[in-house]
């Protein structure tokens, strides 16, 4: 159970930190929702700053898991890059979620050390995604790479965080397809 219970707290606190932020985090509401009594997550995570490290860990982890998958199967860089933003998307069909590292990054000030720790490692992992597809693409070479990739993770980012404003993942589209027709992303 102990294992288990750990990774429900993980997976209810990740929909409720993409919906709420490190703020809305509330350890109480967090154990009613696992059907724990609150003093179990202490056990787990000892601090409110210890769950959501562990989550945006896990979070970032999740997601290089999937960019490495991406790659694999879509052999060809474009065709992976102009994948890329369902990863934002995902968050948005999940009712209405951003994207925990963007949520997370815009409270940068307001967190402990150790969540922003992860939050940044979150944004490293897509821009090097991201840099080296660019470079296997020929869309850049490696002096550009860096720039056009945090380039394009600020831009899917904002993109998003405009969606969930307006409830309206009809905009998130239009906003990718933009890209596209911009150049910053492949078009295809």
């Amino acid at each position: 159970m102990s294992g288990n219970a750990r990774e429900a707290i993980l997976a209810a606190g990740r929909l409720s930190a993409q919906a709420h932020g490190y703020g809305g985090l509330n350890m109480r509401e967090l154990a009613a929702e696992v059907g724990i009594k609150a003093a179990s997550i202490y056990h787990h995570f000892p601090s409110k700053a210890d769950l959501a490290a562990a989550i945006a860990k896990r979070y970032w982890q999740d997601t290089k898991a999937w960019l490495e998958e991406v790659a694999d199967i879509k052999s060809d860089p474009k065709a992976a890059l102009r994948k890329y933003p369902e990863t934002f998307r995902m968050s948005l069909e999940n009712g209405n979620r951003l994207c925990l590292g963007s949520f997370l990054g815009a409270e940068y000030d307001d967190l402990p050390e150790q969540v922003r720790t992860e939050v940044q490692t979150f944004a490293d992992v897509n821009i090097a995604w991201l840099a080296e597809r660019l470079l296997d693409a020929g869309l850049t070479d490696k002096k550009g790479s860096d720039a056009r990739a945090r380039s394009i993770f600020a831009a899917i980012a904002g993109a998003q965080l405009l969606a969930r404003s307006r409830s309206d993942i009809s905009l998130f589209d239009a906003m990718v397809e933009s890209y596209q027709e911009a150049g910053l992303l492949p078009g295809g």
